[in-house]
């Protein structure tokens, strides 16, 4: 097996495994095994090409890392902070606050399933391996991607602090990314430590997601926060350090470059520089003391448990029998409605973007509010912000085409379809009033209490426009069977063919805004969209469209 160059730095810490209990050369095997099956996950754009498929796993080219040019990009975007002048305490704080969103939403969608793997401890819990090097080589494993990640986002921010402010900068820089990954992966990971240890059976699968949700909703309004810590006077940037700050970790890994760059004794500053190097220190030693607690722990999302699917499956069934479809449609609409309830990955990479489409236009809303405060929200435009909460669609459509358990996509071949397009046109009628309708319903009501009565006909109206959006969705985006191929071919499938729709949503909501200005309007924009969804939802799932 390959000599993998991140195993060779990791032999540089080999002493500090074994101090903590870890079997260092099976810890390094079975990371061995794990970076070897990681090269050899073909993208699905190469699954139509066998041959090419076969030469990029003679290659072992690593599909993730290929990725990582997305994050540099991002990475660019960020870099102008480090140019703004010698103010560190603003510009590492918001830096870093961006790399610790990056980081912790990367880490959510894409890791959860690694760190809540059980099948390590099915395949090697057999074997005469202690549990604390099971659980370490799944913790490194994802330690060694964050950091690639990462890499990939801080180093263009690393040259250019190093050309720009010199080597102790890059080096103080260095340092305090590596303590900031080592606690969002500790953070996390013992964040469903704490659910795991209080649910078990499907009660643990379904609230795993709700805290996925809840910890992306708590890091999009601490990010907000963060910001809103400075205050900015003729494009000057004041910051009055305050003991409360403690709790803002972006803050911790600002205030070094103040204390060690610039000399500060600020008894503040000096505090968050040894939370910023202390606290991701000790929860790594908290983490390493707890990992048998946590695999023992994870055997719980191995059991069934009572389902209370009863309700559920009564709601299901009386949906099915509301919709203006065939019977076949209505017959994928309850498949597709089970997969996406029942899919634990699915759920894992899809339910993080319902927090974001919950949160979003409220922070956009505000930000204004320190100008036209609560009260005068009403006559403003500013509920077209509700326009966010549709961003999980395209992701959603997307996803539709993967699960863990593919192999049995057999079963469309076999069962007397009569037309393929009922397959889709039921999924994606499951997927959009499962998952996009109830944060529609609660957003709209929320609005309705914030901006008044009035703008209900612009809801109404939206509400045409984010069920049209899904088919555009699938119009647009490669198709393939619901369900029918593995989570491991989705890294590099569609992720930036995503952007020219959120494009569009864009587009959904500027024409509304214009429409809002002209006599009638709205009510002419909603016929318009009414018209639309009655020929796209029947012509973007005929049999010529999904062949």
């Amino acid at each position: 097996m390959k000599n993998y160059k991140s195993l060779l730095v990791l032999d540089r810490f080999r002493g500090l495994f074994e101090k903590a209990g870890v079997d260092y050369a099976v810890l390094r095997r079975i990371l061995q095994v794990k970076l070897m099956m990681d090269a050899r996950r073909v993208p699905s754009f190469m699954s139509k090409n066998r041959k090419h498929a076969d030469r990029q796993e003679a290659k072992e080219s690593n599909n993730f890392l290929g990725s990582l040019w997305i994050y540099g990009i991002f990475g660019a975007f960020s870099t102008p902070f480090i140019l703004l002048g010698d103010n560190y305490i603003f510009q590492m704080s918001l830096l870093f606050g961006i790399f610790m969103f990056m980081t912790l939403t990367a880490l959510i969608s894409d890791f959860s399933s690694v760190l809540l793997d059980i099948r390590d401890r099915n395949i090697l819990g057999t074997k005469p391996i202690d549990s604390r090097t099971i659980s370490m080589a799944k913790t490194v494993h994802v330690f060694i991607y964050m950091l690639f990640l990462t890499g990939a986002i801080g180093i263009i921010p690393l040259v250019v602090g190093l050309l720009n402010h010199g080597v102790l900068f890059f080096a103080v820089f260095l340092l305090m990314l590596i303590l900031m990954d080592l606690l969002v992966l500790v953070l996390t990971a013992m964040l469903y430590l704490a659910v795991l240890r209080f649910f078990d059976g499907e009660k643990l699968k379904d609230m795993i997601n709700y805290v996925q949700i809840g910890f992306t909703i708590v890091i999009t309004i601490g990010y907000q926060l963060l910001i809103r810590l400075f205050d900015f006077v003729n494009l000057d940037v004041a910051f009055q350090p305050k003991w409360w700050q403690a709790m803002i970790a972006p803050i911790w890994f600002g205030a070094p470059f103040e204390v060690l760059l610039k000399g500060s004794r600020d008894p503040l500053y000096i505090v968050f520089t040894l939370l910023g190097i202390l606290v991701p220190i000790l929860a790594i030693a908290i983490y390493i003391k707890l990992m048998p607690s946590l695999e023992r722990n994870l055997q719980k999302l191995a059991d069934p448990g009572e389902r209370s699917g009863k309700g559920g499956g009564g709601w299901k069934r009386f949906l099915a029998r509301l919709l203006p479809v065939g019977r076949q449609e209505k017959a994928f609409f309850r498949f597709a409605w089970t997969m996406i309830g029942h899919e634990r990955e699915f759920k894992l990479k899809v339910y993080p973007t319902l927090g974001f489409s919950l949160i979003f236009p409220f922070i956009f809303i505000f930000t204004q509010l320190r100008d036209v405060g609560l009260k005068g929200l009403q006559g403003t435009k500013l509920y077209l912000f509700i326009y966010f909460c549709a961003l999980l669609v395209p992701t959603i459509i997307m996803m539709l085409r993967y699960s863990g358990r593919h192999k049995a996509a057999w079963i469309y071949h076999t069962a007397p379809i009569a037309e393929r397009s009922a397959i889709y046109r039921g999924t994606v009628l499951a997927a959009l009033i499962r998952l996009v309708l109830p944060i529609y319903i609660l957003e709209s009501v929320t609005f309705v209490l914030l901006f008044g009565a009035a703008i209900i006909p612009d809801l109404i109206v939206f509400g045409l426009a984010i069920t049209l959006y899904p088919v555009i969705s699938f119009a647009y985006l490669s198709k393939a069977l619901p369900f029918s191929e593995p989570f491991e071919v989705a890294q590099q499938s569609e992720g930036m063919r995503i952007i020219p729709l959120l494009l569009l949503l864009g587009v959904f909501g500027l024409v509304h805004l214009g429409a809002t200005f002209v006599s009638y309007g709205v009510y002419i924009y909603g016929v318009i969209l009414l018209i639309l969804n009655t020929v796209t939802w029947r012509r973007a799932f005929s049999s010529s469209a999904v062949k």
